[in-house]
């Protein structure tokens, strides 16, 4: 019997058009999951496949009301007998973010992968038939199982948590940076360079169930001559968490730190991050974490980290919880 996977099609590039051939510009989402599925031949050697449009967006509209409706289904989904894994098309501008929200809040071990595609569908050599064509092939594979959401694109997988995008042109647009990849797909040929984590790793760590909103987190952007300005406009518009893409390993000018610090102490929950693309940050690591009550965010990026602390923002509001959330997440 073949491996049914269920297509969730939520937009992006991998359905989008351009208005005519060669043309540099396009439209995003232009396209449904069923037009997507009939334009990839061979798919039905794959597996068994069925599918619906929950949103047909480009990703940089994606919000968290999104994420929710879509994480809901999602579980419905995979908590049905009739569907074995899950794919999901999605545009490439934030599909980290989605596929990272996705891992963390989707309880069943069952397969999840994501595709998308950095040209759109009309396009001369279009990467998305491929995309879906792999993304398929590894959704079907036995050992997708347990692993949390992944992402197939390029002929590669990647883990949610470890998938950052580095490019905005090449079809080679996306890197696992420093964790490595989790394992590569050719012509639909699957094969695992790691195997999953003996504990199942984090997929399904919080519950989203009845929430209708997430708590507010704000990224800002750290630079020579950083001032306080915005720290104070996030506070003041409703923010209960900031991350800051930091200078070097998470710093910031020290008006910048002595503002969240006070911010901390009104209850607004600081994470340090980077600005840099591939970078590290250990608490207490050139600024006192503990001193000020800031949590430092690993190997995350800014954009995982407001992901990881609105989550994390749903069950506690105590720094020291939300850093050992951000450990082992």
């Amino acid at each position: 019997m073949k491996t049914r996977v269920h297509v969730l099609g939520t937009g992006g590039t991998i359905a989008g058009a351009q208005p005519e051939p060669g043309h540099y510009g396009y439209t995003a989402a232009a396209y449904g999951v069923d037009w997507l599925l009939r334009a990839v031949p061979g798919l039905d050697h794959l597996a068994s496949l069925s599918g619906e449009q929950v949103v047909n967006i480009g990703s940089q509209d994606m919000d968290d009301a999104v994420w929710l409706a879509l994480a809901r289904r999602l579980t419905e989904v995979l908590g049905s007998t009739d569907s074995d894994a899950a794919l999901i098309t999605h545009g490439t501008d934030t599909l980290e973010e989605t596929s990272y929200f996705l891992s963390l809040v989707t309880p069943s071990a069952k397969p999840v992968v994501m595709v998308g595609s950095m040209r759109p569908a009309t396009a001369i050599s279009a990467d998305g038939p491929a995309n879906i064509y792999n993304g398929v092939a590894v959704a079907a594979d036995p050992g997708a199982a347990g692993r949390g959401t992944l992402v197939c694109l390029n002929d590669e997988i990647h883990c949610a948590r470890h998938v950052v995008k580095t490019g905005t042109m090449n079809p080679s647009a996306f890197s696992s940076m420093a964790r490595g990849l989790a394992g590569v797909v050719s012509a639909g040929r699957v094969e695992w360079f790691e195997a999953p984590r003996a504990n199942g790793g984090t997929f399904g760590r919080f519950s989203v169930a009845g929430l209708e909103a997430l708590p507010r987190v704000d990224i800002l952007h750290a630079n020579a001559g950083m001032n306080t300005d915005l720290i104070d406009a996030a506070i003041s518009s409703g923010a209960k968490g900031i991350v800051v893409a930091g200078v070097g390993a998470g710093n910031m000018s020290a008006r910048a730190i002595e503002r969240l610090a006070r911010a901390v102490a009104e209850g607004v929950a600081v994470v340090r991050s980077s600005r840099v693309v591939s970078a590290m940050v250990l608490r207490n690591s050139e600024v006192d974490d503990d001193r000020f009550g800031f949590v430092a965010a690993g190997d995350l990026n800014a954009a995982k980290s407001r992901v990881l602390l609105a989550l994390a923002l749903t069950e506690t509001q105590d720094p020291r919880r939300i850093q050992e959330i951000f450990q082992q997440c």
